[in-house]
């Protein structure tokens, strides 16, 4: 049975590209169509779909606005957003997964972006990571949880006298995180201490803009420090470097002793650039005594490799995200079944783990 699916957008023209490159696929439907988010309230308060691609910018109730009552009212959908890359629509869009949309997908700047296969694939291939089928899974095997709008998230936290995992080693984090990730940061950053005994490299799929937009919000609600990287940058503890969208990162040891890092914009690898395998292969030549690897909610494999790649040269720690608590489990599933993870956490006990793993200052 196909999947039935909600578009809302303000622009006719955009709704039939939609609509079409949706109803090509076998697996999905288009069963009802709105120009704005006040029409969509009225139809989400009374059915269900099993996703809606859903606008930023519309007039009388936007994007934003309708998640926020979605929110209110405690209705569940999986949202799918459709963003420009504007750094104001980067920005709502970060705030939108906040409030429950699953993903985004970047709207194109013409019609012939908008016939083009990287809108199709992007939009296709997000909506069969997200959509359940009969048995639970994903159209691509993965386990598919669906985020009710109105959930929260209560986040466990060692206290003081449970946070002695620093042990004297200079040991970093590297994280990575794709479908379902923005959201899931949101459980994981805020939560770590300013003065953790480590910094943080993290890998999130993303385009450029958004991962600014991200870093920002985060640094916004953590105590921790939180930026976008940039090229130079000299690693420090208690800081988290985002790798920025459009550039893969990679950290260089200095002769001195101190870690850098180094953005270049090689192509995209399998489709994704940053990519967290070009990441954790670099740490193999560096100071650090242990890398603690952390592998969140995402589709596909991406850091497997790079992890296996590291543990050849260095002494690591892997923590993975269960299955249960993730939005697609495809990258945690993947470094699972590889057979290096040292710990199998809920969202909720993320950030301390992290924190039981590398301690405070």
């Amino acid at each position: 049975m196909k999947k039935n699916i909600l578009v809302v957008d303000d622009s006719a023209l955009m709704r039939r590209v939609i609509c079409d490159i949706i109803n090509s696929d076998s697996t999905f439907q288009v069963t009802e169509v709105c120009r704005d988010g006040l029409e969509a309230y009225e139809k989400l308060k009374i059915k269900a779909y099993d996703a809606v691609v859903l606008d930023v910018n519309m007039p009388r109730m936007d994007g934003l606005e309708l998640l926020e009552k979605l929110q209110q009212d405690g209705i569940k959908a999986t949202i799918i957003m459709v963003s420009t890359l504007t750094t104001r629509d980067a920005d709502v869009t970060i705030r939108a997964m906040e409030l429950g949309a699953v993903d985004f997908v970047t709207k194109p700047g013409n019609l012939i972006e908008a016939k083009g296969n990287d809108f199709k694939n992007g939009l296709l291939g997000i909506l069969k990571a997200v959509i359940k089928t009969d048995d639970g899974k994903s159209a691509s095997g993965a386990p598919v949880r669906t985020l009710g709008t109105k959930e929260r998230i209560l986040v466990k936290v060692p206290n003081a006298v449970e946070r002695t995992g620093g042990s004297g080693k200079n040991k970093l984090i590297a994280l990575a995180c794709s479908t379902g990730g923005p959201k899931a940061l949101q459980s994981v950053i805020p939560y770590l201490p300013a003065d953790l005994n480590a910094p943080m490299v993290l890998v999130q799929h993303m385009p450029k803009g958004f991962t600014k937009s991200m870093a920002d919000r985060l640094n916004e609600t953590s105590k921790i420090e939180v930026r976008e990287a940039q090229e130079g940058d000299v690693l420090k503890k208690g800081c988290v470097y985002i790798a920025p969208g459009g550039n893969h990162m990679e950290i260089q040891k200095k002769p001195d002793g101190s870690h850098v890092v180094r953005l270049n914009d090689k192509p995209a690898i399998g489709g994704l650039r940053p990519c967290a395998n070009i990441t954790y292969q670099s740490l193999r030549t560096s100071g650090y005594d242990e890398i603690v690897c952390v592998v969140l909610t995402g589709m596909g494999a991406d850091g497997t490799e790079g992890i296996l790649s590291l543990k050849e040269r260095k002494k690591i720690y892997v923590i993975s995200q269960d299955a249960a608590s993730c939005v697609v489990y495809g990258m945690p599933k993947a470094i699972a079944d590889a057979g290096v993870v040292n710990e199998v956490v809920p969202l909720t006990d993320v950030a301390g783990t992290i924190i039981k793993n590398v301690g405070v200052q």
